[in-house]
Protein backbone atom coordinates (compact mmCIF):
# COMPACT_ATOMS: atom_id res chain seq x y z
CA UNK A 1 0.00 0.00 0.00
CA UNK A 2 1.57 3.46 -1.38
CA UNK A 3 0.55 5.96 1.56
CA UNK A 4 0.24 10.20 0.91
CA UNK A 5 2.53 12.24 3.27
CA UNK A 6 -0.67 12.75 5.29
CA UNK A 7 -0.72 8.70 5.36
CA UNK A 8 2.92 8.38 6.81
CA UNK A 9 2.84 11.21 8.95
CA UNK A 10 -0.56 9.45 10.63
CA UNK A 11 -0.14 5.87 10.28
CA UNK A 12 4.09 5.84 11.55
CA UNK A 13 5.24 5.73 15.14
CA UNK A 14 4.07 7.91 17.23
CA UNK A 15 4.49 8.29 21.30
CA UNK A 16 0.79 8.75 21.83
CA UNK A 17 0.66 5.83 19.48
CA UNK A 18 2.95 4.18 21.79
CA UNK A 19 1.57 4.65 24.57
CA UNK A 20 -2.40 3.46 23.42
CA UNK A 21 -1.13 0.29 22.27
CA UNK A 22 0.95 -0.57 24.97
CA UNK A 23 -2.20 0.31 27.35
CA UNK A 24 -4.74 -1.75 24.82
CA UNK A 25 -1.90 -5.04 23.76
CA UNK A 26 -1.18 -5.06 28.11
CA UNK A 27 -4.96 -5.39 28.82
CA UNK A 28 -4.64 -8.58 26.76
CA UNK A 29 -1.12 -10.15 27.12
CA UNK A 30 -0.86 -9.58 30.89
CA UNK A 31 -3.95 -9.05 32.56
CA UNK A 32 -2.42 -8.38 35.66
CA UNK A 33 -0.34 -5.40 34.48
CA UNK A 34 0.07 -2.89 36.94
CA UNK A 35 -1.14 0.13 34.53
CA UNK A 36 0.93 3.43 35.78
CA UNK A 37 1.00 5.01 32.46
CA UNK A 38 -2.07 5.62 30.54
CA UNK A 39 -4.29 8.63 31.67
CA UNK A 40 -7.65 6.90 32.65
CA UNK A 41 -9.03 8.23 35.88
CA UNK A 42 -9.60 6.34 39.51
CA UNK A 43 -12.35 4.72 39.88
CA UNK A 44 -14.70 6.58 42.22
CA UNK A 45 -17.60 5.08 43.49
CA UNK A 46 -19.38 7.66 44.54
CA UNK A 47 -18.87 9.54 41.31
CA UNK A 48 -19.63 6.08 39.81
CA UNK A 49 -23.21 6.20 41.67
CA UNK A 50 -23.88 9.68 40.13
CA UNK A 51 -23.48 8.92 36.83
CA UNK A 52 -25.60 5.80 37.10
CA UNK A 53 -28.43 7.93 38.46
CA UNK A 54 -28.38 10.16 35.59
CA UNK A 55 -28.17 7.42 32.68
CA UNK A 56 -31.33 6.04 34.61
CA UNK A 57 -32.86 9.51 34.27
CA UNK A 58 -32.44 9.63 30.81
CA UNK A 59 -33.35 6.31 30.15
CA UNK A 60 -36.70 5.99 31.72
CA UNK A 61 -37.35 9.26 28.96
CA UNK A 62 -38.32 8.15 25.97
CA UNK A 63 -37.37 11.50 24.43
CA UNK A 64 -34.64 12.15 26.10
CA UNK A 65 -33.67 8.02 25.07
CA UNK A 66 -34.35 8.86 21.42
CA UNK A 67 -32.23 12.58 21.50
CA UNK A 68 -29.42 10.14 22.93
CA UNK A 69 -29.36 7.49 20.77
CA UNK A 70 -31.61 8.31 17.73
CA UNK A 71 -30.21 11.74 16.62
CA UNK A 72 -27.33 13.31 15.06
CA UNK A 73 -26.36 16.51 17.27
CA UNK A 74 -25.04 19.71 16.03
CA UNK A 75 -21.55 19.66 14.73
CA UNK A 76 -21.18 22.58 17.41
CA UNK A 77 -22.89 20.61 20.02
CA UNK A 78 -26.18 19.96 21.58
CA UNK A 79 -27.40 23.55 22.40
CA UNK A 80 -29.04 23.00 25.79
CA UNK A 81 -25.63 21.73 26.75
CA UNK A 82 -24.20 24.50 25.39
CA UNK A 83 -26.54 26.95 27.35
CA UNK A 84 -25.97 24.99 30.77
CA UNK A 85 -22.57 25.11 30.32
CA UNK A 86 -22.09 29.16 29.66
CA UNK A 87 -24.54 29.96 32.30
CA UNK A 88 -22.50 27.77 34.88
CA UNK A 89 -19.39 29.32 33.63
CA UNK A 90 -21.01 32.98 33.69
CA UNK A 91 -22.63 32.05 37.80
CA UNK A 92 -19.32 30.70 39.00
CA UNK A 93 -16.75 33.74 37.25
CA UNK A 94 -18.58 36.18 36.04
CA UNK A 95 -17.60 35.37 32.52
CA UNK A 96 -19.92 36.96 29.92
CA UNK A 97 -20.68 33.70 27.92
CA UNK A 98 -23.60 31.94 25.69
CA UNK A 99 -24.44 29.26 23.92
CA UNK A 100 -22.34 30.97 20.94
CA UNK A 101 -19.01 30.77 22.77
CA UNK A 102 -19.19 27.05 23.54
CA UNK A 103 -18.33 24.42 21.03
CA UNK A 104 -18.12 20.42 21.48
CA UNK A 105 -15.90 17.73 19.76
CA UNK A 106 -15.28 13.97 20.40
CA UNK A 107 -12.59 14.55 22.33
CA UNK A 108 -10.07 17.56 23.59
CA UNK A 109 -7.34 14.93 21.44
CA UNK A 110 -9.85 15.92 17.95
CA UNK A 111 -10.67 19.80 19.32
CA UNK A 112 -6.37 20.35 19.59
CA UNK A 113 -6.04 18.40 16.48
CA UNK A 114 -8.57 20.93 15.16
CA UNK A 115 -7.47 24.51 16.71
CA UNK A 116 -3.87 23.93 15.96
CA UNK A 117 -4.81 23.03 12.50
CA UNK A 118 -6.98 25.58 12.48
CA UNK A 119 -4.59 28.33 13.53
CA UNK A 120 -0.93 27.34 12.59
CA UNK A 121 1.13 25.06 10.19
CA UNK A 122 1.20 26.29 6.32
CA UNK A 123 -0.53 29.71 5.75
CA UNK A 124 -2.19 31.04 2.44
CA UNK A 125 0.07 32.84 1.39
CA UNK A 126 2.85 29.82 1.57
CA UNK A 127 4.48 31.09 5.02
CA UNK A 128 4.74 28.44 8.20
CA UNK A 129 3.61 29.70 11.39
CA UNK A 130 3.98 27.27 14.61
CA UNK A 131 2.24 26.99 17.37
CA UNK A 132 4.51 27.89 21.15
CA UNK A 133 4.86 25.99 24.34
CA UNK A 134 6.17 28.30 26.92
CA UNK A 135 6.83 25.56 29.53
CA UNK A 136 7.90 22.22 27.85
CA UNK A 137 7.02 19.09 28.88
CA UNK A 138 4.24 19.05 27.94
CA UNK A 139 1.49 16.77 27.13
CA UNK A 140 2.89 13.95 24.46
CA UNK A 141 -0.49 13.93 22.45
CA UNK A 142 0.07 17.56 20.96
CA UNK A 143 3.24 16.44 19.18
CA UNK A 144 2.02 14.69 16.37
CA UNK A 145 -1.21 16.81 15.57
CA UNK A 146 0.77 19.28 13.08
CA UNK A 147 -0.35 19.12 9.07
CA UNK A 148 3.11 20.05 8.49
CA UNK A 149 6.83 20.26 9.72
CA UNK A 150 7.67 21.71 11.94
CA UNK A 151 4.86 22.50 13.73
CA UNK A 152 6.13 23.66 17.66
CA UNK A 153 8.52 25.73 18.95
CA UNK A 154 9.23 26.10 22.68
CA UNK A 155 10.71 27.50 25.32
CA UNK A 156 13.17 25.22 27.94
CA UNK A 157 11.81 25.84 31.64
CA UNK A 158 14.20 26.72 34.31
CA UNK A 159 14.35 24.18 36.85
CA UNK A 160 14.62 24.94 40.48
CA UNK A 161 15.40 22.34 43.34
CA UNK A 162 13.54 22.49 46.21
CA UNK A 163 13.44 20.11 49.48
CA UNK A 164 12.54 16.72 50.04
CA UNK A 165 13.80 15.48 46.68
CA UNK A 166 11.46 17.78 44.78
CA UNK A 167 12.04 20.55 42.44
CA UNK A 168 9.74 22.23 39.85
CA UNK A 169 9.71 23.79 36.33
CA UNK A 170 9.19 27.40 35.56
CA UNK A 171 8.35 29.23 32.62
CA UNK A 172 11.66 31.25 31.36
CA UNK A 173 10.08 34.70 30.46
CA UNK A 174 13.51 35.99 29.93
CA UNK A 175 14.18 33.44 26.78
CA UNK A 176 10.37 32.81 25.66
CA UNK A 177 10.79 32.45 22.22
CA UNK A 178 7.50 34.24 20.27
CA UNK A 179 7.94 36.14 17.21
CA UNK A 180 6.04 37.25 14.02
CA UNK A 181 6.00 33.35 13.36
CA UNK A 182 3.91 32.52 16.38
CA UNK A 183 0.37 31.93 15.76
CA UNK A 184 -0.80 30.73 19.00
CA UNK A 185 0.61 29.77 22.82
CA UNK A 186 -0.48 26.43 24.49
CA UNK A 187 0.24 25.39 27.87
CA UNK A 188 -1.85 23.01 29.68
CA UNK A 189 -2.80 23.63 33.47
CA UNK A 190 -1.83 21.88 35.45
CA UNK A 191 0.41 20.60 33.03
CA UNK A 192 0.83 17.02 31.85
CA UNK A 193 2.97 14.99 32.63
CA UNK A 194 4.53 17.38 35.63
CA UNK A 195 1.49 18.14 37.82
CA UNK A 196 2.61 21.81 37.26
CA UNK A 197 0.33 24.84 37.87
CA UNK A 198 0.97 27.88 36.78
CA UNK A 199 0.04 30.91 39.14
CA UNK A 200 -2.29 33.30 38.31
CA UNK A 201 0.79 35.84 37.38
CA UNK A 202 2.17 33.35 35.11
CA UNK A 203 -1.24 33.02 33.14
CA UNK A 204 -1.49 36.88 33.34
CA UNK A 205 1.85 37.45 31.72
CA UNK A 206 1.46 35.35 28.92
CA UNK A 207 -1.93 36.58 28.41
CA UNK A 208 -0.26 40.39 27.83
CA UNK A 209 2.39 39.02 25.72
CA UNK A 210 -0.40 37.00 23.48
CA UNK A 211 -2.35 39.98 23.83
CA UNK A 212 0.71 42.16 22.49
CA UNK A 213 1.58 39.46 19.58
CA UNK A 214 -2.22 39.26 18.52
CA UNK A 215 -2.16 35.61 19.29
CA UNK A 216 -4.48 32.68 21.39
CA UNK A 217 -3.53 31.57 24.36
CA UNK A 218 -4.65 28.50 24.51
CA UNK A 219 -5.30 27.10 27.85
CA UNK A 220 -5.72 22.95 28.63
CA UNK A 221 -7.79 22.31 31.13
CA UNK A 222 -8.11 18.55 30.77
CA UNK A 223 -7.27 18.37 34.29
CA UNK A 224 -7.91 21.51 35.57
CA UNK A 225 -10.34 24.41 36.19
CA UNK A 226 -13.23 24.59 36.62
CA UNK A 227 -13.55 21.48 36.76
CA UNK A 228 -12.40 18.27 37.61
CA UNK A 229 -10.67 20.68 39.76
CA UNK A 230 -7.28 18.63 39.98
CA UNK A 231 -5.16 20.98 41.45
CA UNK A 232 -3.86 21.18 44.83
CA UNK A 233 -2.53 24.89 44.90
CA UNK A 234 -5.24 27.81 45.02
CA UNK A 235 -5.19 29.56 41.39
CA UNK A 236 -8.22 31.12 39.44
CA UNK A 237 -9.88 30.27 36.61
CA UNK A 238 -8.59 32.30 33.18
CA UNK A 239 -10.82 33.46 30.07
CA UNK A 240 -10.96 36.50 28.00
CA UNK A 241 -12.35 36.83 24.38
CA UNK A 242 -7.80 36.30 23.59
CA UNK A 243 -8.50 33.12 25.57
CA UNK A 244 -9.71 29.54 23.91
CA UNK A 245 -10.23 27.19 26.95
CA UNK A 246 -10.26 23.41 26.36
CA UNK A 247 -12.45 21.36 29.05
CA UNK A 248 -13.20 17.81 29.06
CA UNK A 249 -15.00 15.15 30.89
CA UNK A 250 -12.65 12.46 30.57
CA UNK A 251 -11.08 13.09 33.98
CA UNK A 252 -14.21 13.91 35.72
CA UNK A 253 -14.64 9.95 35.33
CA UNK A 254 -15.94 9.80 31.72
CA UNK A 255 -13.00 9.21 29.30
CA UNK A 256 -15.49 6.69 27.40
CA UNK A 257 -17.64 9.49 26.42
CA UNK A 258 -15.30 11.36 24.22
CA UNK A 259 -16.17 14.65 25.43
CA UNK A 260 -14.50 17.96 24.56
CA UNK A 261 -15.42 21.44 25.31
CA UNK A 262 -13.88 24.79 23.61
CA UNK A 263 -14.70 27.87 25.29
CA UNK A 264 -13.95 31.09 22.84
CA UNK A 265 -14.98 34.14 20.82
CA UNK A 266 -17.33 33.61 18.60
CA UNK A 267 -15.75 33.75 15.77
CA UNK A 268 -12.94 30.83 16.48
CA UNK A 269 -16.04 28.89 17.73
CA UNK A 270 -17.55 29.32 14.38
CA UNK A 271 -14.49 28.48 12.75
CA UNK A 272 -13.74 25.48 14.95
CA UNK A 273 -17.62 24.06 14.34
CA UNK A 274 -17.28 24.21 10.84
CA UNK A 275 -14.15 22.58 11.03
CA UNK A 276 -15.71 19.69 13.08
CA UNK A 277 -18.17 19.10 10.76
CA UNK A 278 -15.70 18.28 8.03
CA UNK A 279 -13.79 16.05 10.05
CA UNK A 280 -16.52 14.62 12.52
CA UNK A 281 -19.83 15.88 11.12
CA UNK A 282 -21.57 15.49 14.81
CA UNK A 283 -20.51 16.32 18.28
CA UNK A 284 -21.61 12.36 20.41
CA UNK A 285 -24.73 12.73 22.94
CA UNK A 286 -23.75 10.89 25.85
CA UNK A 287 -21.49 12.88 27.48
CA UNK A 288 -23.40 16.36 27.32
CA UNK A 289 -26.76 13.75 27.84
CA UNK A 290 -25.00 12.97 31.33
CA UNK A 291 -23.49 16.27 32.36
CA UNK A 292 -26.07 18.34 31.80
CA UNK A 293 -27.65 17.18 34.94
CA UNK A 294 -24.68 17.90 36.47
CA UNK A 295 -24.22 21.62 34.94
CA UNK A 296 -27.88 22.43 35.61
CA UNK A 297 -27.61 21.05 39.26
CA UNK A 298 -24.27 22.24 40.15
CA UNK A 299 -23.45 18.62 41.16
CA UNK A 300 -20.71 19.40 38.73
CA UNK A 301 -19.10 21.53 41.37
CA UNK A 302 -19.76 19.15 44.29
CA UNK A 303 -18.37 15.74 42.87
CA UNK A 304 -14.98 18.09 41.75
CA UNK A 305 -14.83 19.35 45.40
CA UNK A 306 -15.93 17.06 47.63
CA UNK A 307 -14.63 13.35 45.63
CA UNK A 308 -12.55 14.14 42.54
CA UNK A 309 -10.03 16.31 43.98
CA UNK A 310 -9.32 14.78 47.29
CA UNK A 311 -9.17 11.24 46.21
CA UNK A 312 -6.04 12.47 43.84
CA UNK A 313 -5.04 15.15 46.23
CA UNK A 314 -4.06 12.58 48.84
CA UNK A 315 -2.90 9.77 46.92
CA UNK A 316 -0.25 12.26 45.34
CA UNK A 317 1.22 12.56 48.68
CA UNK A 318 1.03 9.25 49.60
CA UNK A 319 2.53 8.26 46.55
CA UNK A 320 5.61 10.42 47.26
CA UNK A 321 6.18 8.68 50.30
CA UNK A 322 6.23 5.47 48.98
CA UNK A 323 8.97 6.32 46.50
CA UNK A 324 10.89 8.08 49.63
CA UNK A 325 10.43 5.08 51.36
CA UNK A 326 11.59 2.53 48.69
CA UNK A 327 14.16 5.24 47.17
CA UNK A 328 16.46 6.08 49.63
CA UNK A 329 19.42 7.86 48.80
CA UNK A 330 19.41 7.12 45.25
CA UNK A 331 19.86 10.67 43.10
CA UNK A 332 16.06 10.70 42.04
CA UNK A 333 13.39 13.79 41.94
CA UNK A 334 9.81 14.06 41.99
CA UNK A 335 8.24 17.47 40.29
CA UNK A 336 6.33 19.00 42.82
CA UNK A 337 2.77 17.76 42.31
CA UNK A 338 0.51 20.71 42.33
CA UNK A 339 -2.20 18.84 40.48
CA UNK A 340 -3.28 16.15 37.32
CA UNK A 341 -3.18 12.44 38.06
CA UNK A 342 0.78 11.88 38.00
CA UNK A 343 4.17 12.08 39.23
CA UNK A 344 7.27 13.10 37.16
CA UNK A 345 10.22 11.45 38.17
CA UNK A 346 14.14 12.84 37.85
CA UNK A 347 16.62 10.43 37.73
CA UNK A 348 19.72 12.62 37.56
CA UNK A 349 22.47 10.98 35.95
CA UNK A 350 20.48 7.98 34.85
CA UNK A 351 23.44 5.37 33.61
CA UNK A 352 20.45 4.25 30.87
CA UNK A 353 17.92 6.10 29.15
CA UNK A 354 14.30 6.56 30.21
CA UNK A 355 13.11 4.53 27.20
CA UNK A 356 15.38 1.30 28.30
CA UNK A 357 14.02 1.79 32.13
CA UNK A 358 10.91 2.00 31.05
CA UNK A 359 11.34 -1.36 29.01
CA UNK A 360 12.57 -3.33 31.79
CA UNK A 361 9.59 -2.06 33.80
CA UNK A 362 7.47 -3.76 30.77
CA UNK A 363 8.96 -6.63 31.64
CA UNK A 364 8.43 -7.08 34.99
CA UNK A 365 4.85 -5.67 34.36
CA UNK A 366 4.55 -2.31 35.02
CA UNK A 367 3.58 0.48 32.87
CA UNK A 368 5.18 3.96 32.58
CA UNK A 369 5.89 6.32 30.59
CA UNK A 370 9.24 7.19 29.37
CA UNK A 371 10.00 10.97 29.35
CA UNK A 372 11.74 12.22 26.36
CA UNK A 373 8.43 12.25 24.05
CA UNK A 374 7.18 14.75 26.42
CA UNK A 375 9.65 17.70 25.36
CA UNK A 376 7.72 18.86 22.57
CA UNK A 377 9.25 21.31 20.59
CA UNK A 378 12.36 20.79 22.38
CA UNK A 379 14.44 19.08 19.66
CA UNK A 380 18.17 19.99 20.59
CA UNK A 381 19.73 17.32 22.69
CA UNK A 382 19.50 17.78 26.59
CA UNK A 383 20.23 14.95 28.64
CA UNK A 384 17.50 15.93 31.08
CA UNK A 385 14.73 14.79 28.96
CA UNK A 386 15.98 10.80 28.79
CA UNK A 387 15.99 11.23 32.35
CA UNK A 388 12.60 11.37 33.14
CA UNK A 389 9.38 9.30 33.39
CA UNK A 390 5.52 9.66 33.83
CA UNK A 391 3.96 7.84 36.75
CA UNK A 392 0.31 7.04 37.21
CA UNK A 393 -1.32 6.70 40.75
CA UNK A 394 -5.27 6.89 39.84
CA UNK A 395 -5.09 2.43 40.60
CA UNK A 396 -6.19 1.08 43.35
CA UNK A 397 -3.55 2.06 46.64
CA UNK A 398 -2.09 -1.81 46.67
CA UNK A 399 -1.59 -1.80 42.86
CA UNK A 400 0.05 1.53 42.40
CA UNK A 401 2.14 0.60 45.93
CA UNK A 402 3.42 -2.09 44.26
CA UNK A 403 4.79 -0.24 41.34
CA UNK A 404 6.66 1.87 43.40
CA UNK A 405 8.28 -1.11 44.82
CA UNK A 406 8.92 -2.49 41.38
CA UNK A 407 10.28 0.68 40.34
CA UNK A 408 12.82 1.47 42.80
CA UNK A 409 14.07 -1.84 42.22
CA UNK A 410 14.81 -1.23 38.51
CA UNK A 411 15.86 2.18 39.09
CA UNK A 412 18.50 1.09 42.08
CA UNK A 413 20.05 -2.09 39.91
CA UNK A 414 20.19 0.51 36.54
CA UNK A 415 22.54 3.15 39.48
CA UNK A 416 24.31 0.35 40.30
Amino acid sequence: MKLSAFGEKFAGDSGIVELMDDLSTALIENPDMIFMGGGNPGRLPEVEQVFKDCMETILEDSQQRHSLFGIYQSPQGEKEFRSEVAAYLNKQFGWNLSSRNIALSNGSQSAFFMLYNMLGGTMADGSKRSIHLPLSPEYLGYRDVGLSSPFFTATRPKIGHLDEHLFKYHIDFSNLQVDENTAAMCVSRPTNPTGNVLTDNEIELLDELAKARDIPLIIDGAYGLPFPSIIFTEVTPFWNDNTILVLSLSKLGLPGARTGIVVANEEIIQAFTRTNTVTSLACGTMGPAIAKQLFRSGQITSLSRDHILPFYRERSHQVVKWFGQNMGNLPYRIHKPEGAIFLWLWFEDLPISSQELYERLKKRGVLVVPGQNFFVGIEDEWAHKHQCIRVSYAQDEATVKRGVEIIAEEVRKAYE
